[in-house]
C-alpha cells in the first residue's frame, strides 16, 4: 500500500498555495512553521530590482536583479505575476523557478498579496489554491505591529490604513482562515493543503495509469 501512496505522489504535479493576510496577522509566522513541517513543500523566491538589505541573502531571500533583466523577463512573458511600477521598486515571481518544483510533485507556497493572487489565478487556475489570513480582530493588528518593534510610529500608521483595504478582497480567495492561534491556525492549513493534494485533477496522470492497472488485472483474473 505504502507503495501506491509513493508512486502517485511521485508522477502528481505539484500545486501553488496563496497565503495574503494584512500586515500584523502572523501570515511570516505561519509560513514559516508550514516550510518547517512538511517537507514536501517550498518557499517561493521572488526577483525584486531594489538593493538587497544588511540582513538579506541573494538567492535566500529575494534573487536581485536590474531593471534591464526586469524588462526582460517581463518581455519573454516568464512572470506568473508581477507588480510593475515605475515609482519604485519591482517584484515578480519566475515561471522556471516555480515550475523546478512542480514538475517533480513538489507543492509551491507564496507570500503574495491580492493583486498576484489574481494574476496567477488567471494564468495557472488548476493549480493555484488561495487562502486569506484574517485576523483576530483590528485592536490585534495594532498590538501586533507596535510589539513586534520592525516599524516605525509613521509606518505602522501606513500600515493599518491599509488594512480594511486589503481585507475587503477576502471573497476572492478559496479559503479564509481567522489567525486568532497559531497552532490552530497552521494546523487549519495544513488540512486545506492536505485536501487539495488529494483531489483529482492533481493525481490525474497517476490515477489513471493505476486505474488501468486494476483493470488490467481485473480481465486477466475472468
Amino acid at each position: 500500500m505504502e507503495d501506491i501512496i509513493n508512486y502517485l505522489r511521485r508522477v502528481r504535479r505539484g500545486a501553488m498555495f496563496l497565503i495574503e493576510a494584512p500586515s500584523g496577522t502572523g501570515k511570516g509566522t505561519v509560513i514559516k512553521e508550514l516550510l518547517k513541517r512538511d517537507d514536501k513543500l517550498k518557499f517561493s523566491i521572488s526577483v525584486t530590482t531594489r538593493a538587497p538589505r544588511h540582513n538579506e541573502v541573494d538567492g535566500v531571500d529575494y534573487y536581485f536583479i536590474s531593471d534591464e533583466q526586469y524588462d526582460k523577463y517581463k518581455a519573454e512573458d516568464a512572470f506568473y505575476e508581477y507588480v510593475d511600477s515605475q515609482y519604485g521598486s519591482r517584484y515578480g515571481t519566475l515561471r522556471s523557478e516555480v515550475d523546478s518544483f512542480l514538475n517533480v510533485g513538489e507543492d509551491v507556497i507564496f507570500d503574495i498579496d491580492w493583486m498576484g493572487a489574481r494574476q496567477m489565478k488567471e494564468k495557472a487556475p488548476q493549480e493555484v489554491v488561495t487562502i486569506y489570513m484574517l485576523p483576530p480582530s483590528i485592536k490585534e493588528v495594532r498590538s501586533r505591529l507596535e510589539n513586534r518593534g520592525t516599524d516605525s510610529r509613521e509606518v505602522i500608521e501606513k500600515r493599518m490604513k491599509l488594512v480594511t483595504e486589503k481585507i475587503c478582497h477576502w471573497q476572492e480567495f478559496d479559503y479564509v482562515v481567522v489567525n486568532a492561534n497559531l497552532e490552530d491556525t497552521v494546523e487549519k492549513i495544513r488540512r486545506i493543503i492536505s485536501g487539495e493534494r488529494m483531489k483529482r485533477v492533481r493525481q490525474q496522470q497517476g490515477l489513471e495509469n493505476f486505474v488501468n492497472e486494476l483493470m488490467e488485472e481485473a480481465a486477466a483474473m475472468k
